[in-house]
């Protein structure tokens, strides 16, 4: 038997009901594998601007990097989205990503046969459909300074600053490298090396690092190519690498090869244990969803397969993590459907019905 503290951070919007669903699904995996999993619970995002006037605090920081990983719903909200207010929901999943040196996202994109109906692409185009994007995450456009609104000349203009430096984009590559090896052997750079200075500097660096991994097949594709390409061949992709502006774009539109928003996982990691294993953050792609929120209808299989990840990238548990992602295969493969991924003729489950399904689907050990 063994221990973990996991911090579970629920946010706004659905993310409380999702959350709620994966500490049902961690305690249901620790009964049958008999392990222990110590869960916190603190306020982030506009929960927590409402209660302390800050979108995340010093000592939520500090509980998350004393927990072995931490489970994250969502922030934001329409009460929270005046664009000219000093402290806003994102903040909060900023700074923790920044102070816990979580710089790879891990963005898994499967297409489950069942839910081939579900995309609005062709079937046949999404036959072996199984990419990794790997989203650098604590540098680029969301973090390059300034970044600031101002008045010159008697009018408003805004500034962002895309940043990188050697170090931050040759990490990323590395991590690409290694996780192509270890699945298809093929790896996508995406940049807009002939517009941006920053995407040349990181040409160049993954041109680098790509002379130790002669193994791999390499290409780099302008961010503009790739995002036809997801729609028009998405089976030629494996091992993706991008930047965090990039990588946040072409995500939300691979998540619907997979049929919805709510069926993606990610995975914010940092450096690693000689294990594999490490402090991670887990959150589903599909943010606050606040015109479904409190109506218990919200797909919960992405938090689910967040889980999965957290066993698997921060825990080491691998058998563990096998078997929460067969329980959402074989949920699904039985006919299970909330709105988001329901057919025509298909009865919705709500939240809690569709967390039961799987759960009731790890089985005994």
């Amino acid at each position: 038997m063994a221990d973990y503290e996991i911090l579970v951070l629920p946010g706004d919007g659905i993310g409380p009901e999702v959350t709620a669903e994966g500490v049902r699904l961690l305690a249901a995996v620790g009964e049958r594998f008999e392990h222990t999993f110590r869960i916190g619970e603190d306020l982030v995002g506009g929960a927590a601007i409402d209660a302390h006037g800050t979108a995340i605090r010093d000592e939520t920081i500090e509980r998350a990097r004393a927990s072995d990983a931490v489970l994250w719903g969502a922030v934001g909200g329409p009460r929270w989205d005046d664009p000219t207010a000093p402290v806003r929901p994102e903040q909060g999943l900023l700074r923790i990503r920044r102070e816990l040196g979580l710089w790879a996202n891990l963005r898994p994109v499967v297409v489950d046969p069942a839910l081939a109906a579900s995309s609005p692409l062709r079937a046949e185009l999404l036959e072996d459909v199984d990419l990794l994007v790997v989203r650098e995450l604590t540098s680029g456009a969301y973090f390059g300074r300034p970044q600031e609104r101002r008045i010159a000349d008697g009018r408003r203009e805004a500034v962002d600053t895309i940043y990188y430096n050697e170090e931050e984009v040759g990490r990323v590559a590395r991590l690409g490298f290694e996780l192509a090896r270890g699945r298809r052997g093929r790896l996508h750079s995406i940049d807009k090396a002939n517009v941006l200075e920053s995407s040349r500097l990181w040409r160049e660096v993954v041109h680098e690092v790509r002379v130790g991994y002669p193994d791999v097949e390499y290409s780099d594709m302008l961010v503009d190519a790739a995002a036809m390409h997801l729609i028009r061949r998405p089976s030629d992709f494996d091992v993706v690498i991008a930047s965090n502006l990039f990588g946040d774009i072409l995500t939300d539109e691979a998540s619907m090869l997979a049929g919805s928003l709510g069926m993606l996982p990610s995975a914010s990691l940092g450096e690693r244990s000689s294990d594999g294993t490490g402090l991670g953050m887990y959150e589903p792609i599909h943010g606050s969803a606040p015109d479904i929120a409190g109506e218990g209808v919200a797909n919960p299989l992405a938090m689910f397969l967040c889980v999965g990840m957290l066993l698997r990238h921060s825990l080491g548990l691998d058998r563990e993590a096998d078997a929460v992602e067969a329980a959402v295969a074989n949920a699904l493969a039985s006919g299970r459907r909330t709105a988001d991924i329901a057919g025509p003729g298909d009865d919705a489950l709500g939240t809690r019905e569709m967390a039961d399904a799987v759960i009731g689907s790890l089985g005994p050990e």
